[in-house]
């Protein structure tokens, strides 16, 4: 038995289709913005030695630190270098500030 699918059923579905692709883009971007801070004494932000601030960083603890290294000079980092806080590919769901740093940053590669 085959079924047949009518040329006025493709394009109402594709019509569809193409009405929800946008809308849920629009519920992705909005479910970002209730992004929280990372709070420093969370577990993985403390096994990364996350902190607030680059001035923060136990340098005798962190060698590969530098003081140039932020959080938005990181490869990691998901807004503009100018906003003040941003979400990170490594703490999925919280914001982290500017001027934060943690054992995982990465330069950003040129031309990104």
């Amino acid at each position: 038995m085959q079924h047949r699918i009518s040329r006025r059923a493709l394009v109402k579905g594709g019509l569809i289709a193409g009405a929800l692709v946008p809308a849920i883009g629009l519920i992705g971007n909005s479910a970002g913005a209730a992004m929280t801070p990372l709070d420093p004494n969370d577990a993985q932000a403390k096994s990364l030695g996350f902190v607030t601030s680059g001035s923060k960083v136990n340098v005798s603890a962190n060698p590969t630190f530098k003081p140039t290294q932020k959080c938005n000079n990181c490869a990691q980092w998901q807004g503009k270098a100018s906003d003040p806080t941003a979400a990170c590919n490594i703490f999925a769901g919280h914001s982290v500030p500017a001027d934060g740093w943690c054992k995982v940053w990465a330069a950003q590669k040129s031309g990104a």
